[in-house]
């Protein structure tokens, strides 16, 4: 074998491939290693976004390993062990934890080494849970989404400091920049969302589900009793229709019909940033990262979120927007009405400092580039002979620079 004709196989393994922060950057990652010159694999069951991989080069696998049923993840480890050897595969990197379970096992006896990404800060409620949780602590490098997470990891599953990378999510601001957002673009989802004509848009995206706080929203705005202010809960159920009734029962019972509305879906959400005159995050639990602020940010937006987690690392506060206690719809309320209450010169202000913090820390490039330099650094440890070597360099250098131009 000559040097040039390695190519190093990067296998990524996630559930599916839908909406999500794991799914895009997983979508996200397999673009770069086809750019940098390696080859990208993703095993997944399935989603409306695989053929977003097959548009950038990616191979695309169907498997079952969505499931949390014990048979099935035993099942896969024969199965992904058998792709591991069929492709030749260096690295298996695996996104969530059932994937995870089977993938570790499935790298034993083989010449792959395992890594793993760690999205958020798993609930413990008993050992079994612990134990299931473990199997995304195992990589001999393990990614975490924020320090919050890196955290976490130390704490309840003793990672050495050393073994994690903290590689934050990034947005793509080809997308999610104001430039980008067309006057056409803004009208067609203003009457798609019937807004009233000159009212302030209270937006807080995110699935319906009870963490994120769409409840203490709904108080908040009730608080408020301003009469310029209409707010949006875009967002599917995904099923959880008891909780998307309980959310429209108390919106009638406050009397808030005319000033709050649940949207199911919006396929252009740098529009709908665009539209909104603050960006809510309200969840009541921490989350790992939490990509709304950061895209919110990435738009010029005023933000307010609640004070823990990943928030408090991609928020500058004070400067970019307000962190407020979680569940407190009283300071929630205080703090939309002090954005509300900016002038346009302080909201050209913020939104140039949270403009360039997000440039700064928080794009799709920077975390692509990290998560490439985790895969060299893997792959320098295995590829020690002399004739092995160059092409490691090759990768680490002009491949990846031709990535990342």
């Amino acid at each position: 074998m000559t040097a040039r004709s390695f190519e190093p196989v990067i296998m990524q393994i996630i559930p599916e491939l839908g909406a999500g922060g794991a799914e895009q950057g997983c979508i996200d990652i397999a673009a770069e290693i086809v750019r940098a010159g390696a080859r990208s694999i993703v095993v997944s069951n399935g989603g409306y976004r695989v053929p977003e991989l097959l548009r950038n080069g990616t191979t695309h696998i169907n498997l079952p390993v969505h499931s949390k049923n014990p048979v099935v993840m035993w099942r896969n480890i024969g199965r992904l062990q058998k792709l591991i050897r069929q492709h030749k595969v260096n690295i298996v990197h695996a996104r969530s934890r059932a994937p995870a379970w089977s993938a570790f096992k499935a790298s034993k006896n083989t010449d792959a080494h395992f890594i793993t990404t760690c999205h958020a800060p798993y609930n413990i409620g008993n050992e079994a849970k612990r134990k299931y949780n473990q199997s995304i602590a195992r990589g001999e490098i393990v990614i975490a989404i924020s320090n919050y997470v890196a955290r976490y990891l130390t704490d309840n599953y003793n990672v050495p400091s050393e073994k994690i990378r903290v590689i934050p999510r990034g947005v793509p601001l080809e997308r999610f920049h104001p430039t980008a957002v067309t006057a056409e673009r803004l009208i067609a989802l203003s009457q798609e969302f019937r807004i009233p004509e000159g009212a302030n848009i209270i937006m807080l995206p995110g699935r319906l589900t009870r963490w994120k706080g769409h409840h203490i929203l709904i108080d908040a705005i009730k608080q408020l009793e301003r009469e310029d202010i209409f707010c949006l809960l875009i967002g599917s159920d995904q099923g959880r229709t008891e909780y998307r009734k309980e959310l429209e029962d108390t919106i009638a019972e406050k009397n808030l019909g005319g000033k709050i509305r649940i949207v199911d879906h919006c396929n252009d959400m740098p529009a709908a940033y665009m539209l909104s005159t603050v960006v809510i995050s309200a969840s009541t639990d921490p989350e790992g990262f939490g990509r709304i602020p950061v895209e919110a940010q990435a738009m010029g937006r005023p933000i307010v979120a609640t004070d823990h987690g990943g928030a408090q690392e991609t928020i500058l506060r004070g400067q970019t927007g307000w962190l407020v206690p979680p569940g407190n719809a009283e300071a929630l309320a205080q703090a939309i009405n002090e954005a509300l209450s900016l002038n346009p010169m302080q909201r050209a202000v913020l939104a140039t400092r949270s403009m360039s913090h997000v440039a700064a820390n928080f794009t799709r490039e920077k975390m692509a580039e990290q998560t490439l330099d985790v895969y060299a650094e893997i792959l320098k440890e295995k590829l020690t002979s002399p004739l092995r070597a160059e092409p490691f360099e090759s990768f680490t250098a002009q491949q990846k620079s031709r990535a990342f131009g």
